[in-house]
């Protein structure tokens, strides 16, 4: 049976715009397109579009989505099992949330006491979740399973106390990367700074630290366009600059 582009639409809950730009990325093209010039979807592309909402639900971006669809081995079956497993652990990291919250209302409204503890259950599994899918399959593919696995466990394992350090240190980095980019000189003061307080940072959830693997991620960081959007966002430049206050700082430049 083949549909029209709005009857794919009204069918998916996704829009005709959408589905037309889908096509221009050649990310899900019609079947054909008839003598009318109507997009017509047949049995093939509606399969193909279920997997695209699937990983769009799981936060995958469209290109790494096409990357996957068209690999020689795409193995459909083993792709929906997999987008059961991750949407089930992303169901329970949400139950975790919102138990979280419930308790948070019962502990203002005077019901419950509340540990400090307690109000970071779900938080944390949600960042190890959104750092596995925009960076994890560089990050593994650079530094192994183990040394990820350990980082993401002693960041779940994290105390209160730390976790807010973690964060609030994260923050005073992009305010002494905006003084130190200033300056204009890597190897300054405020720069080295800079790139020690980064040190301290990465220590928060790194098993263990090493001059060689810091100055990789700093690699990373002007290599990978999400991380070089990320500091530049912040900062113009940002990223450049952190990367080569790195290098001076691990002794690489």
């Amino acid at each position: 049976m083949e549909y029209t582009i709005n009857k794919m639409a009204q069918m998916s809950g996704v829009t005709t715009r959408t589905l037309r730009y889908y096509d221009q990325i050649g990310l899900l093209k019609p079947a054909r397109i008839n003598s009318s010039g109507y997009r017509l979807y047949g049995q093939k592309e509606i399969d193909l579009l279920q997997h695209i909402l699937f990983y769009r639900e799981l936060g995958v971006s469209l290109d790494d989505i096409a990357a996957i669809l068209q690999k020689p081995d795409f193995n459909e079956l083993a792709a929906l099992k997999s987008h059961y497993e991750k949407l089930a652990a992303k169901h329970d990291r949400l139950e975790k949330i919102m138990a979280t919250v419930k308790k948070t209302i019962a502990s203002k409204e005077g019901e419950i006491i509340m540990q400090d503890e307690e109000k970071f259950e779900g938080l944390k599994e949600k960042m190890v979740e959104e750092n596995e899918q925009k960076y994890g399959s560089e990050i593994r593919a650079r530094y192994g399973d183990e040394k990820v696995d350990a980082s993401n466990a002693k960041l779940m394992n994290m105390s209160k106390e730390d976790f807010n350090a973690m964060n609030q240190l994260g923050e005073n980095i992009f305010i002494l990367l905006e003084k130190a980019s200033a300056t204009g000189d890597p190897a300054s003061h405020e720069a080295q700074e800079l790139a020690a307080r980064h040190k301290e940072w990465l220590t928060y959830s790194w098993s263990s630290y090493s001059k060689e693997a810091h100055t990789g991620l700093a690699e990373i960081y002007i290599a990978d366009e999400r991380f070089t959007a990320y500091y530049d966002a912040r900062v113009k430049g940002g990223a450049q600059f952190l990367r080569d206050a790195i290098l001076v700082y691990t002794g690489m430049k």
